[in-house]
């Protein structure tokens, strides 16, 4: 018997029981959509994180106050950076373009009767350049802005839009810890970035910000949080980063382990790609769970099919069909069930993909390596758990099998 004709009668026999046969893929098609549903979703996150850290601006590097081990040592973020550090940067440092310091906390805003609790930056001008931020009414703060502490105010739109709805903002007064600030400016929306809302913010002069709302000074001057700062081109980040190290080391007397962190894009979206790429394994491997528990509905069907049809077996042997017949008929009925468990799996799995991607920012896309991988996959489950009731029925003596049939 040729294999055209036994992949006819391994159908037949496949569709007689039609809903036995499609329990039996069930486990095979959960598996296979989860696999391309997971491994979709992993990319389309490390796409979304990689768009959001571009829209933070060029070529950025991020200066933290504290080492990493001294970071996880304490709760308190260590106070190891001041303004002046900054202005040094700016006036010391070639490879860098611009810098941003910042004072980051957060507190109850005021307007009347509304009140929000938002993110607040105290900030210089130069936060707009280095974070790629754009104003979509009135200003920014400026330098004399900064130099009289003046109370001054941008919102982010949606900060906006809680505190004043549809009515514009501009020149309105708002409460800042008891403190009357007059609104001068709109952001343009950015959206949300790892969680944390860009449009949710309110920036302030950095000077107003250490005198009249968080007051953290230190003997060396105001102390920050963090210190942003965008480097001339791709091409001198490196250059940048060492020449940052040994400014910084140099302004704080260092001769061991350094008191600040850098971290560039670079540095940040690889630790995220780790990270999404850990959990986008491990979800497909717990995916791949159900490919395992469906071989192994595959093989339990396949034995209760042999057992059903022993009389069939031995009419069959007895009438000049070998071991091989039998054994490859009942590996392609196998093989049928993982692979049409598979296409079934592999289109649900697409259409869930396509259709998270229609639904939330991740750009989720079917991807070719998760779709081999799920086929072929399929594929192997078939033959590996299709040989031991393949070779059962294989062996079946037909006299035996006629006998208690």
């Amino acid at each position: 018997m040729d294999i055209l004709e036994s992949v006819k009668m391994a159908t037949t026999t496949l569709l007689a029981n039609k809903l036995r046969s499609s329990l039996t893929m069930l486990g095979i098609i959960i598996g296979n959509a989860s696999v391309i549903a997971m491994i979709g979703i992993g990319e389309g996150a490390q796409k979304l994180a990689t768009e959001q850290f571009e829209s933070l601006g060029p070529n950025l590097l991020f200066i933290i106050p504290g080492s990493p081990e001294s970071r996880n040592r304490v709760i308190e973020i260590p106070k190891t950076l001041v303004l002046e550090d900054a202005k040094a940067i700016a006036k010391q440092v070639r490879a860098i373009k611009d810098v941003a310091p910042e004072i980051n906390t957060r507190t109850t805003i005021t307007y009347r009767n509304k009140n929000s609790s938002s993110s607040i930056i105290g900030t210089t001008p130069n936060y707009l350049a280095v974070r790629s931020v754009e104003i979509e009414k009135g200003r920014f703060f400026n330098e004399l802005d900064i130099k009289r502490s003046l109370p001054v105010v941008v919102l982010g739109p949606e900060l906006a839009r809680k505190l004043f709805g549809n009515q514009s903002p501009i020149g309105q007064n708002i409460r800042i810890k008891n403190v009357s600030f007059e609104v001068i400016g709109l952001t343009v929306a950015k959206g949300t970035f790892l969680g944390n809302n860009n449009d949710d913010i309110a920036f302030i002069p950095i000077t107003t910000m250490s005198g009249r709302i968080v007051g953290r000074t230190s003997p060396y001057g105001i102390d920050l949080s963090l210190i942003s700062v965008s480097a001339k081109d791709e091409n001198s980040i490196r250059a940048a980063e060492f020449q940052l190290t040994n400014l910084l080391r140099l302004r704080h007397k260092i001769t061991q382990e350094d008191d600040f962190t850098i971290r560039t894009q670079k540095n940040i979206l690889d630790i995220i790609s780790t990270i999404t790429n850990g959990l986008t394994l491990m979800l497909a491997a717990i995916a791949g769970i159900s490919l395992l528990v469906g071989g192994i509905g595959i093989m339990n069907i396949m034995l209760v099919s042999v057992t059903e049809r022993t009389q069939e077996i031995g009419l069959r042997k007895a009438i000049g069909a070998t071991q091989q017949d039998i054994l490859i008929q009942f590996m392609i009925e196998a093989v049928i069930l993982s692979i049409a468990g598979g296409i079934l799996g592999i289109a649900l799995g697409g259409g869930s993909v396509i259709l998270i991607s229609m639904v939330t920012p991740l750009e989720a896309g079917i991807s070719a390596s998760a779709v081999i991988l799920a086929a072929s996959v399929s594929g192997s489950i078939g033959l590996f758990f299709g040989v031991v009731p393949a070779r059962r029925a294989a062996q079946l003596d037909p006299m035996v099998a006629l006998r208690t049939a």
